[in-house]
């Protein structure tokens, strides 16, 4: 390693600060020390974005150290792909600190450990360069989300976080196995070295392509594996609703891009059809479910699901606006879904529920609130001008480059993504205020507009501004599809030959 390891350190940073709240415990200190650690983790993702070079398509920062033994290292790099998922992580992290620092009250040290600690896995995820380092990262951030959700969860609290362990860790034993299969026929697990030579003959990379597909459509989630996500997000504190929503499932789209489209072409085009089939019954399905909800969350937590419809739907165009689209729609929901999540956090901390008809005509007492909750549920929507419409529309605009019927299925779900969304807003924000528990309901305070207006200026800026998103993700997509293609175009002439020498004999 040469300079100073600023992913080691944006990595381990927060492991640093979990280790001192237990030198000074006592609740204040953890809140501030889970403070500081997380703004000082921002600010060196920063750095990280500031050290890279947008014109590089290949991987950038990288550090390689020996670490298990054949061939297993400790190899960690961010390209255009990842560079800007580790700043999504590091940024919210404080986000969910602040939110946090009244609504939970026991435990508050083990539980500003608990998300430290996550975030360390959720940053190391989208920098390791080994197989076996993502997957050991991957699986860890498991452990501190299942008891974020199961010790400071809501009354289902223990059903809901057994049921989000179970689902993701069935998925990602099948992961684990391919990972094996791939070492045991490459002798190696470096991520850079696959997908230099990926050709792994088509019919392993049928298998291969299923075992890492079950393991990331469970993450994202994909329709029908999705139902672990409503429980959870309703159970879950605010901040783990956050986190869930805004990183954790980014992981699956992450990993169809870092693996399945550049190191299985042949499997990727053959399952193309069934991914698109999945993600327009996602974008459908999940919107109309959403229609019916009657808690907040949930409905919430329905609609994510809709959204990475549009993120997996893009990706799988393999086109240039539609993976790139993907990238964007998954960094934008992560800002958005957050903020909606904290929005409805916000409310629950004065009434205690999240029923949609507890409430009504809250602009009357709230209307800073009701500012705020606005452009989320636009941007939500994906209004122009705000940042849920470019990546929504370069995934549909991908998709109807590639089969135009893809794009006008999906497009449905922009209409119902409208109707659901508005119709949340109306039932909570407008209205007459009749309700006795909401007469001296009070507006935001300083502090939870502290944590919404930042959120408001990116949503908004990005809208306007994607630029410095497509800068940096611009030459390791159109990488990818290019080596997507050439590896097909080799899985093709190598099928050729084989039949050919076939037929000779």
């Amino acid at each position: 390693m040469s300079g100073l390891p600023l992913l080691s350190l944006v990595t381990f940073v927060p492991l640093l600060g979990g280790a001192l709240i237990l030198v000074l415990p006592g609740a204040s200190n953890a809140r501030w020390i889970a403070l500081g650690t997380t703004i000082v983790t921002f600010a060196l993702s920063l750095m990280v974005w500031a050290s890279f070079d947008n014109s590089n398509p290949g991987f950038q920062l990288v550090e390689k150290l020996n670490w298990l033994g054949g061939g297993i290292s400790y190899h960690m790099g961010v390209d255009g792909i990842s560079m800007l998922f580790v700043v999504l992580t590091a940024g919210l992290m404080p986000f969910c600190i602040a939110a946090s620092w009244e609504s939970v009250e026991k435990r508050v040290a083990e539980y500003m450990i608990a998300f430290l600690v996550l975030e360390t896995m959720m940053i190391g995820v989208f920098c390791a360069l080994d197989l076996v380092l993502f997957y050991v990262l991957f699986e860890a951030g498991l452990i501190p989300m299942f008891l974020i959700i199961g010790i400071w969860g809501g009354k289902r609290r223990v059903y809901a976080s057994f049921k989000f362990f179970l689902y993701t860790f069935v998925g990602s034993v099948l992961m684990l196995l391919a990972i094996m299969s791939m070492y045991w026929y490459t002798g190696t697990t470096d991520i850079v070295a696959l997908l230099a030579s990926p050709h792994f003959p088509p019919q392993m990379q049928i298998w291969l392509w299923l075992a890492f597909f079950a393991s990331f459509a469970v993450k994202m989630p994909m329709w029908p594996v999705h139902t672990w996500l409503p429980d959870a997000h309703v159970e879950a504190p605010t901040a783990g609703s956050v986190i869930l929503a805004g990183i954790l499932l980014k992981m699956g789209g992450y990993g169809f891009l870092r693996f399945s489209l550049p190191m299985f072409p042949s499997a990727t085009e053959f399952f193309g059809p069934m991914v698109f089939t999945m993600s327009v019954v996602a974008i459908i399905y999940t919107s109309l479910v959403a229609l019916a909800q009657e808690d907040m969350k949930k409905l919430i937590a329905y609609s994510s699901v809709a959204h990475m419809g549009f993120v997996t739907m893009g990706i799988f165009t393999l086109t240039h606006q539609g993976v790139e689209g993907g990238i964007f729609q998954m960094l934008s929901h992560g800002v958005v879904s957050g903020a909606l999540f904290l929005c409805v956090g916000v409310v629950y901390d004065r009434i205690h529920t999240r029923e949609i008809s507890a409430y009504g005509g809250l602009v009357n007492r709230m209307p800073i609130y009701a500012a705020f909750f606005l452009v989320f549920t636009l941007a939500n929507v994906g209004l122009p001008g705000t940042s849920g419409f470019i990546g929504e529309f370069l995934t549909m605009l991908g998709a109807y480059i590639h089969n135009s019927w893809i794009a006008i299925f999906s497009a449905t779900g922009v209409i119902l993504s409208a109707a659901y969304a508005l119709y949340l807003y109306r039932r909570i924000i407008f209205g007459t205020l009749v309700k006795p528990a909401l007469m001296t309901i009070q507006d935001l305070t300083a502090r939870e507009i502290a944590i919404l207006a930042p959120l408001v200026v990116i949503t908004i800026a990005l809208g306007v501004y994607p630029q410095p998103v497509f800068n940096v993700t611009t030459p390791a997509v159109a990488k990818l599809i290019q080596d997507n293609k050439t590896s097909l175009a080799f899985d093709h002439a190598k099928k050729v030959a084989i039949i050919q020498k076939a037929n000779a004999q």
